[in-house]
Formats: C-alpha cells, sequence, structure tokens
C-alpha cells in the first residue's frame, strides 16, 4: 500500500470570529480581595463546567423555597459523621429543606449524636474482639423504639424521633430526626435489614424493622408524589437511597401523580452508577434537570447551604 504524503499547503482555514467559543472572558474567576463577603465569593468563582453546575442547583433550590415546593435531601450515614447535622437543621428550621430520607446507619448516627454527643466506633477493633456495634443503649434504646413506634402505626424515623424527643437527651438539639418531629418535616429511614448494628443485637425484631421501614417507603413515595418543581438532593448514598427514590418515583406516576419537571443533583465524593442513572438521569427524562457533582461532604454541603441562604436573604 502507498500512502503520499498530504499537501498540507491546501488546508483550509477559519477566522478566529467565525469560530465558536466555550470560554469567555466574562466567565473566568476573579483574584479574591481579602474581606470580601460571601456572596462576592461565590461571583468570584469561575461561570464554567461544574461551578455552573453548582450555581444551577442553588438557584433551583431557591426557587423551589420561594414556590413552596418540595426541597429533599436523600443522604447516607457518611453526612452525619462528617458534622454536617448543624446545617441541615438549620436549613429544616429555615423551610429550606421539607424532607429528609436517610438509611439505618444514618438513623443509628443521629441517634447517637443525640444520646451521647458522639458516634462512630473504631471498626476494625471491635470487629477484631467481637464487640463490633454491641453497644447495649444503642440497640436496645433504638429497637425498643422501633417497636413502641409500630404499634402507634409510625414509620421508623418518627419512631425514633418521638423517642429522641420525649427522652429529652442531653444532645438531642444536634437530631435531625428529632426535628422532624418537632417541625412536623418527614424524616424517612429506609432500612436494608442486616446492614446495621442494632440487628444483631437480642432485642431486634426483624418483623419490626420491616413494619417501619415499608411506612417510611409509603411516607417518602407520598413526599415524591408532590415534587414537582421542586429538588432532589442526593448526599453520599451510591446504593440505597437511589434505589428506593425510583420506585417511589415510580409509584407516585403510577398513582396518576405529575411528577416530571424537578431538579435533581448527586454530591458525592466518587461517581457511581446508581447515583448517576437512578437520580441524575433516569428520573429527569420527562423534562426534569439532573447534575452530579464531586466533592467532599464536609466542604461542598455548608458551601451549598450557605449559598442558598445568601440568595434567599
Amino acid at each position: 500500500m502507498d500512502f503520499p504524503p498530504l499537501d498540507f499547503t491546501k488546508i483550509r482555514t477559519i477566522p478566529l470570529q467565525r469560530r465558536a467559543h466555550k470560554v469567555q472572558a466574562s466567565a473566568l474567576a476573579k483574584p479574591w480581595v481579602k474581606g470580601g463577603s460571601l456572596a462576592r465569593f461565590l461571583d468570584s468563582i469561575p461561570h464554567i463546567l461544574v461551578a455552573e453546575d453548582f450555581r444551577r442547583v442553588v438557584e433551583a433550590t431557591v426557587t423551589a423555597v420561594r414556590n413552596q415546593r418540595p426541597v429533599v435531601v436523600m443522604m447516607g450515614a457518611h453526612v452525619i459523621k462528617c458534622g454536617l447535622n448543624p446545617i441541615l437543621i438549620d436549613l429544616m428550621r429555615r423551610g429550606a429543606i421539607n424532607a429528609i430520607a436517610t438509611n439505618g446507619a444514618g438513623a443509628i448516627h443521629d441517634f447517637e449524636l443525640a444520646l451521647a454527643g458522639e458516634t462512630s466506633e473504631d471498626v476494625q477493633t471491635g470487629l477484631d474482639d467481637g464487640t463490633f456495634g454491641m453497644v447495649d443503649e444503642t440497640g436496645r434504646l433504638m429497637n425498643t423504639a422501633l417497636a413502641n413506634g409500630v404499634r402507634q402505626g409510625w414509620g421508623a424515623g418518627r419512631a425514633l424521633g418521638e423517642a429522641i424527643r420525649q427522652a429529652g437527651y442531653a444532645h438531642s438539639h444536634l437530631s435531625i430526626l428529632q426535628e422532624g418531629v418537632a417541625r412536623n418535616i418527614p424524616v424517612t429511614i429506609h432500612v436494608a435489614i442486616g446492614t446495621d448494628i442494632i440487628h444483631q443485637q437480642p432485642t431486634a425484631d426483624g418483623a419490626v424493622l420491616g413494619a417501619a421501614s415499608y411506612r417510611d417507603f409509603q411516607n417518602f413515595a407520598a413526599v415524591v408524589a408532590r415534587l414537582e418543581g421542586g429538588v432532589v438532593l442526593n448526599i453520599g448514598s451510591a446504593v440505597i437511597m437511589p434505589e428506593v427514590f425510583l420506585k417511589a418515583l415510580t409509584v407516585a406516576r403510577n398513582l396518576g401523580n405529575v411528577v416530571d419537571h424537578f431538579t435533581t443533583a448527586t454530591f458525592d465524593m466518587n461517581r457511581h452508577y446508581r447515583p448517576t442513572e437512578n437520580v441524575v438521569r433516569r428520573p429527569t427524562h420527562k423534562g426534569g434537570q439532573g447534575y452530579y457533582i464531586i466533592g467532599h461532604h464536609e466542604l461542598l454541603v455548608p458551601l451549598w447551604a450557605a449559598a442558598v441562604i445568601e440568595q434567599l436573604g
């Protein structure tokens, strides 16, 4: 085969002004000036790529709050372990979060914070000697609260929140569960049986766990049914909440609710399949918008909260 050289002298070029550009001078970052405000900082970051996606998520949140549409936070337990309960509770009090959904581990860390003002054990040490997850108070008090709640017809979130509130624990002000009960904000717990330390203790009752979590699935589906024009943030849940959300959305639509135009966003430290498909892409196919923003929870969530508060005024 013969490949004679191409004649590069015949290549055609075009004027710079004819080419479309993705980056303009107006979109560039602005250097920081000492003593500036948060609003000025947010304006100083580039209007490019994920920075612009972040602004859109903030704007969607603010619009939903002003239009009295739901802002729903789904999250994994790591969000609580990163110290973010005060940030989320503040947004609940401001009316900027209308529902929170988490997994069983999230409920455990929240409950322990209220009870003791601390949480998160050394898994390796406990696993080595067979004491991992075997703290008496956590399992006994939570399993008792869940059983009492099921007898009342409550879901897991309300059962645990009511128990914290009634006990008056010293650090109950740090509890999302308690705040949900106090402000009539749904806080739902979505349990995978066998994944949580309280399941391995003698006070656990599988029927109670199933009933409490199933009631909360029904409660969460009711929230999703009113999501039109709202926002869903999935923060740090790679499996449980994306799966629960997809099922709750199809239940809502199956029952005739219009849930087509809303914003979703995943905030996480890594990119995962289920948050991408079951939060960002599939649910917004009919007319919504989804975003995936990579970052550490302890930085990204306070930044989002602060930006929302700045815009709400």
